[in-house]
């Protein structure tokens, strides 16, 4: 255990990755990919540090990285997006290329399991949580933040699988009263992530990113269910020079969420400072909601699940992958992600440019 951006954390570290995983919350972060030639270092630490503001929920105070939600958003009596993202974790197992950290949560119950294993060779994170003992229908989600402040305006590229549905946040998601302001028009529905309403008129791209400087908003797409020919989901993020993506099974994560966070929220702890940052979130859940709305089924009319159902005698497996890889210039966005064997994906760019990464995508399907 050391500090690391002010949280006392948990290290692992190999050849191809160095990651840190905070004992509070469980988030993940720094990650530090070892690519050929370069280190990346994608996903966001918060431009505070927690002991700036130690009377707000750890969730806030600890933000960065990845974390897991359950219940995703919360619920009454509990903290924001649930113990997991809040409690302390305490370590179960490590080795040379793994470490495991469990957590008994207050708000739902659940014994939670969470582990995160690398492979040699590969730049990317295993990510699991078993969820055990906990009984009742809840939403979840993995919680990645990724941080394009250093790249110029528009340049970052976003793109996920094809999804079926897809809205705007179906009511006020920065309230004005809090000085928060959002650009797109609220519960707006679209089929091209590139033509998305905005409030004031017209649409925008959220492809192309950072972009609406002095906005918070929030949308959600609906992945189209696996295949034989496409077994997994993906969303991925093109930088300067690289490429995150995250493959996962749309039968657990059936939507991802693009949180859009470009300066929006002036109160603290924002002040107007959380600039640039994205979340790329897979979930079950009706949009960034608790899990009382999500137990509504409001979307039930389009098939669009938005709790799971969990048995007290069962464990239950969410898994994603999350990882990176070089792009060559003129790359583009990502166009498509599929299996190129059962160790490898092939990603192919929008002017048609392919790289093959290695990495064990049966791990979700």
């Amino acid at each position: 255990m050391h500090q690391t951006h002010g949280e006392p954390s948990f290290q692992l570290t190999t050849a191809d990755i160095s990651l840190e995983i905070t004992a509070r919350g469980g988030h993940l972060a720094p990650v530090i990919f070892h690519l050929t030639g370069r280190d990346v270092s994608p996903y966001a630490l918060a431009p505070w540090i927690p002991e700036e503001f130690p009377e707000i929920p750890p969730l806030l105070s600890v933000l960065r990285g990845d974390f897991f939600c359950l219940p995703f958003g919360g619920q009454t009596n509990g903290p924001p997006h649930g113990d997991p993202a809040n409690a302390h974790w305490i370590l179960a197992a490590r080795d040379n290329r793994s470490i495991q950290l469990i957590l008994e949560t207050t708000d739902s119950g659940a014994h939670v399991r969470k582990i995160l294993s690398t492979r040699d060779g590969h730049h990317a994170i295993y990510s699991e949580h078993l969820i055990s003992n906990v009984s009742g229908d809840f939403n979840y989600g993995n919680h990645p933040i990724l941080d394009l402040s250093h790249l110029p305006l528009n340049s970052g590229r976003i793109t996920t699988s094809p999804f079926r549905w897809a809205s705007v946040y179906p009511g006020q998601f920065a309230n004005p009263a809090d000085g928060e302001t959002q650009a797109l028009a609220e519960g707006s529905t679209f089929t091209d992530l590139s033509k998305v309403r905005l409030a004031n008129g017209g649409t925008t791209d959220l492809t192309r990113y950072p972009s609406r400087v002095g906005n918070e908003d929030l949308v959600m797409m609906v992945n189209e269910p696996a295949n034989e020919d496409q077994p997994f989901a993906w969303s991925a993020v093109v930088l300067d020079g690289y490429l995150w993506f995250s493959l996962k099974n749309p039968a657990d994560f059936p939507s991802t969420l693009l949180w859009i966070s470009n300066g929006g929220r002036t109160a603290a702890p924002w002040s107007a400072r959380h600039l640039g940052r994205i979340g790329i979130e897979e979930v079950c859940s009706h949009f960034c909601d608790g899990v009382e709305i999500s137990r509504e089924n409001r979307l039930s009319a389009h098939r669009i699940p938005t709790t799971r159902h969990f048995d007290l005698d069962e464990t239950v497996s969410l898994r994603i992958v999350q990882a990176v890889a070089l792009t060559p210039e003129g790359f583009g966005s990502v166009r498509q992600i599929n299996p190129a064997g059962p160790s490898a994906v092939s990603i192919t760019g929008e002017l048609g440019h392919e790289i093959v990464v290695a990495i064990d995508w049966t791990f979700v399907a």
